[in-house]
């Protein structure tokens, strides 16, 4: 009897860890994590500033998370370091130019977790004027009546629309369409990212609570220099780009979306060019060099969605391709 017991206390556990209604961690098949090398990504941001949080908020003498500055989340991730926001810090990001609400995905938040389990979290949220945020429906399927201590592990298919659910250079996207009806922003002019370090204490005057009040449950206490969400980037995936930046030789993609074949119909040719397919991973799937104003793909591709560059001498364009 002794053995079994000590044999369920060793399942029960991984069994609680594996359920979950969303996407999985970065290493399994179905992930919608976004590799920070994605061609997928056209920009980062590119000023950062921060509201540092207390290393312990339950033991302020600690003092407030270190680790880091504002300009390590400048940027690609994994390049220039990251900075820890500390308890319910909250560090605000811009860009060179406003996000937009595109087919899928439009930004990712990286984090710099070690691995798929040891997760630190965070909200998200957008503005267009800088004044009026709207939060992204966080939801966590995390148990709340066993607290995960410092060093303890999530599942990322417990977790949505919350920052950090993916390790170390791969980021968690997100997508303006599910703030469609929100006031006050508008998604089509998004110029500000915030992002607000998750407490993760349960039955605590410092809980913090998902879209649907659960109780958001993660490492906690974390009282180090680096304690809370370690924020490394935010990738731009749709930007709006001005009339006087948009290229003359863009082509047009047809149809899209499509059931996997495709026409790209170039304005002007004056010279070969050369065009690659990325799917969502940003692994180069098919490259070919086009000679004549129509090239047409007769594969076909399975469903997803995908980056097709075109570039020559005198263009590059990216534009997005989804295959239903």
């Amino acid at each position: 009897m002794k053995a079994l017991l000590n044999i369920t206390l060793i399942i029960l556990p991984f069994f609680l860890l594996a359920q979950g209604s969303y996407a999985p961690n970065a290493s399994t098949v179905g992930t919608d994590a976004i590799h920070k090398d994605s061609a997928i990504f056209v920009g980062w941001a590119t000023n950062c500033s921060v509201t540092r949080g207390f290393q312990n908020i339950t033991d302020e003498t600690l003092g407030y998370a270190s680790a880091g500055n504002e300009n390590n989340a400048i940027g690609k991730a994994g390049i220039n370091g990251i900075v820890s926001l500390g308890d319910h810090g909250e560090a605000i990001l811009t860009f060179n130019n406003p996000i937009i609400n595109g087919d899928g995905s439009d930004f990712a938040v990286f984090e710099n977790s070690f691995n798929d389990t040891f997760l630190e979290l965070a909200f998200v949220e957008v503005s267009t004027d800088g004044i009026n945020y709207v939060r992204f429906p966080a939801h966590s399927e995390t148990q709340d009546t066993s607290q995960i201590d410092g060093f303890g592990n999530l599942e990322a298919r417990n977790l949505n629309n919350l920052a950090g659910k993916y390790r170390a250079n791969f980021g968690t996207p997100f997508d303006l369409e599910e703030l469609i009806d929100s006031s006050n922003i508008d998604i089509q002019n998004i110029n500000y990212i915030k992002v607000i370090d998750v407490v993760g204490a349960i039955n605590n005057t410092h809980t913090t609570f998902d879209y649907f009040q659960n109780q958001i449950n993660d490492p906690f206490p974390t009282p180090y220099a680096s304690s809370g969400f370690d924020l490394d980037a935010v990738g731009v995936i749709h930007q709006f780009v001005g009339i006087n930046e948009t290229k003359s030789q863009s082509p047009k993609i047809y149809p899209n979306p499509s059931s996997g074949q495709f026409t790209i119909e170039f304005k002007s040719f004056n010279s070969p060019i050369e065009i690659s397919i990325y799917n969502i991973s940003g692994i180069l799937i098919h490259k070919h060099q086009a000679i004549s104003v129509n090239y047409k793909y007769s594969q076909s591709l399975p469903t997803g969605v995908y980056l097709i560059e075109t570039k020559n001498a005198y263009f590059e364009n990216k534009q997005r391709l989804i295959v239903r």
